[in-house]
């Protein structure tokens, strides 16, 4: 599929891609949207920012534009995916095509939803939780839904939706049309496919790669007590947005009023902010009123920003899968970016299971001993000729 033109899609949605500049599909909307709007289950394998959304989206809008009595319910683990998904939903949709959206996510009034759902939108885009609140509580009715996406799936479940996103189904009607998407595909996915999804075609592209492709990585090793004076240098040496990614809430909040301290321009998300709050800096981030975001992997999990030009980790994932969802939100539209990574000794296990997923071919190689190999060293940042071989081989 070289252009969308080709799939007989309504000139209103054409006309709204081209408007959006999407002209050409990503590779997950070329086997995507195709097999969506024949009314097949999809399987598909893919990570936020490489064109998933519009990959669901589009065959969608097209089945509702057709049949104007049913609806749809979009899933996502956290609030900003939820969020930018919908944001992408009504960019779609344009001004001309007259179907409602409407986001239902924690943090929001209970009442200003019920509202919303009393004119009967015809997507809906919410959280687990959430979703599952206003269904017991009789507020939704998805009699009419007969297309579901689950996106993030894996993400839904290691969060702990996986009871609740049962529960939910039980609400929709057996003939549906179900799109699940995951960067990963473990035990407890396979069984829900099993179980809810209708011979469904499986698609995978080879993205990660692409990811790693445009990021410039930089590994560096140095001693606990000496990574927020290596921060400190990094902000200072770099034009751009950055990106810094902590481990706990407590510790992106500390951070965040450590750097204002300083005198940089700073906030941060995490799971204590209201809605409304989060909203806010995630506005002021992304009209550049800051130049530095300190963020959560939870809190950040959907952040769609262009301009981010550097990921810092300095604190490294605690499972090898977030390490690429984090990096990924560099390397926007086409750009380059970079990933910085700070690796302590005891990040020494926690390392090679990074390896291992962004360099398959390495995996009978303990890697983390080449940086580790020499402790006593004082100079804990890998020597340039070390570092080229290690990104060559990262971006081979």
């Amino acid at each position: 599929m070289e252009n969308f033109n080709s799939l007989g899609l309504n000139k209103d949605i054409i006309r709204n891609l081209t408007n959006l500049k999407l002209i050409k599909p990503t590779p997950i909307q070329s086997k995507a949207i195709e097999p969506a709007l024949k009314g097949r289950d999809i399987l598909g394998s893919a990570h936020t920012g490489t064109g998933k959304t519009a990959a669901f989206g589009i065959p969608l809008i097209q089945k509702l534009i057709e049949n104007r009595k049913l609806s749809a319910l979009i899933l996502t683990p956290t609030r900003e995916l939820a969020n930018q998904v919908h944001l992408s939903i009504l960019d779609i949709l344009g001004k001309k095509i007259n179907i409602k959206s409407t986001l239902i996510i924690g943090g929001e009034s209970m009442n200003k939803q019920v509202n919303q759902l009393k004119i009967f939108p015809r997507i809906i885009i919410g959280t687990p939780g959430r979703i599952h609140d206003h269904l017991v509580r009789g507020n939704l009715r998805l009699d009419r839904t007969r297309f579901l996406v689950l996106d993030e799936m894996d993400r839904m479940l290691d969060m702990g939706f996986r009871i609740q996103i049962e529960k939910i189904l039980k609400f929709l009607p057996k003939i549906k049309q179900t799109l699940l998407f995951s960067a990963t595909f473990p035990k407890n996915i396979k069984k829900i496919t099993e179980k809810y999804l209708h011979n469904p075609i499986s698609i995978s592209v080879d993205e990660q790669s692409t990811i790693l492709k445009k990021i410039n990585h930089e590994i560096i090793q140095l001693n606990q007590n000496e990574k927020y004076e290596k921060l400190i240098s990094i902000i200072k040496e770099r034009q751009g947005s950055i990106l810094i990614f902590m481990k706990t809430k407590y510790s992106s909040k500390k951070m965040s009023s450590k750097l204002k301290n300083e005198g940089f321009s700073v906030n941060a998300i995490h799971g204590d902010l209201k809605q409304s709050q989060r909203d806010i800096v995630l506005k002021k981030y992304r009209d550049k009123k800051y130049k530095i975001l300190v963020a959560t992997d939870i809190a950040a999990r959907g952040l769609d920003i262009a301009h981010i030009e550097h990921v810092v980790n300095y604190d490294l994932p605690q499972k090898s899968e977030d390490y690429i969802h984090r990096i990924g939100r560099t390397a926007r539209a086409g750009a380059r970016g970079e990933a910085i990574c700070f690796i302590t000794p005891n990040d020494k296990k926690n390392w090679n299971s990074i390896d291992k997923l962004i360099n398959p071919s390495h995996q009978n190689r303990n890697r983390s001993d080449d940086i580790f190999k020499n402790k006593k060293t004082k100079n804990r940042n890998l020597s340039k000729k070390r570092f080229l071989k290690f990104k060559k081989k990262i971006n081979r």
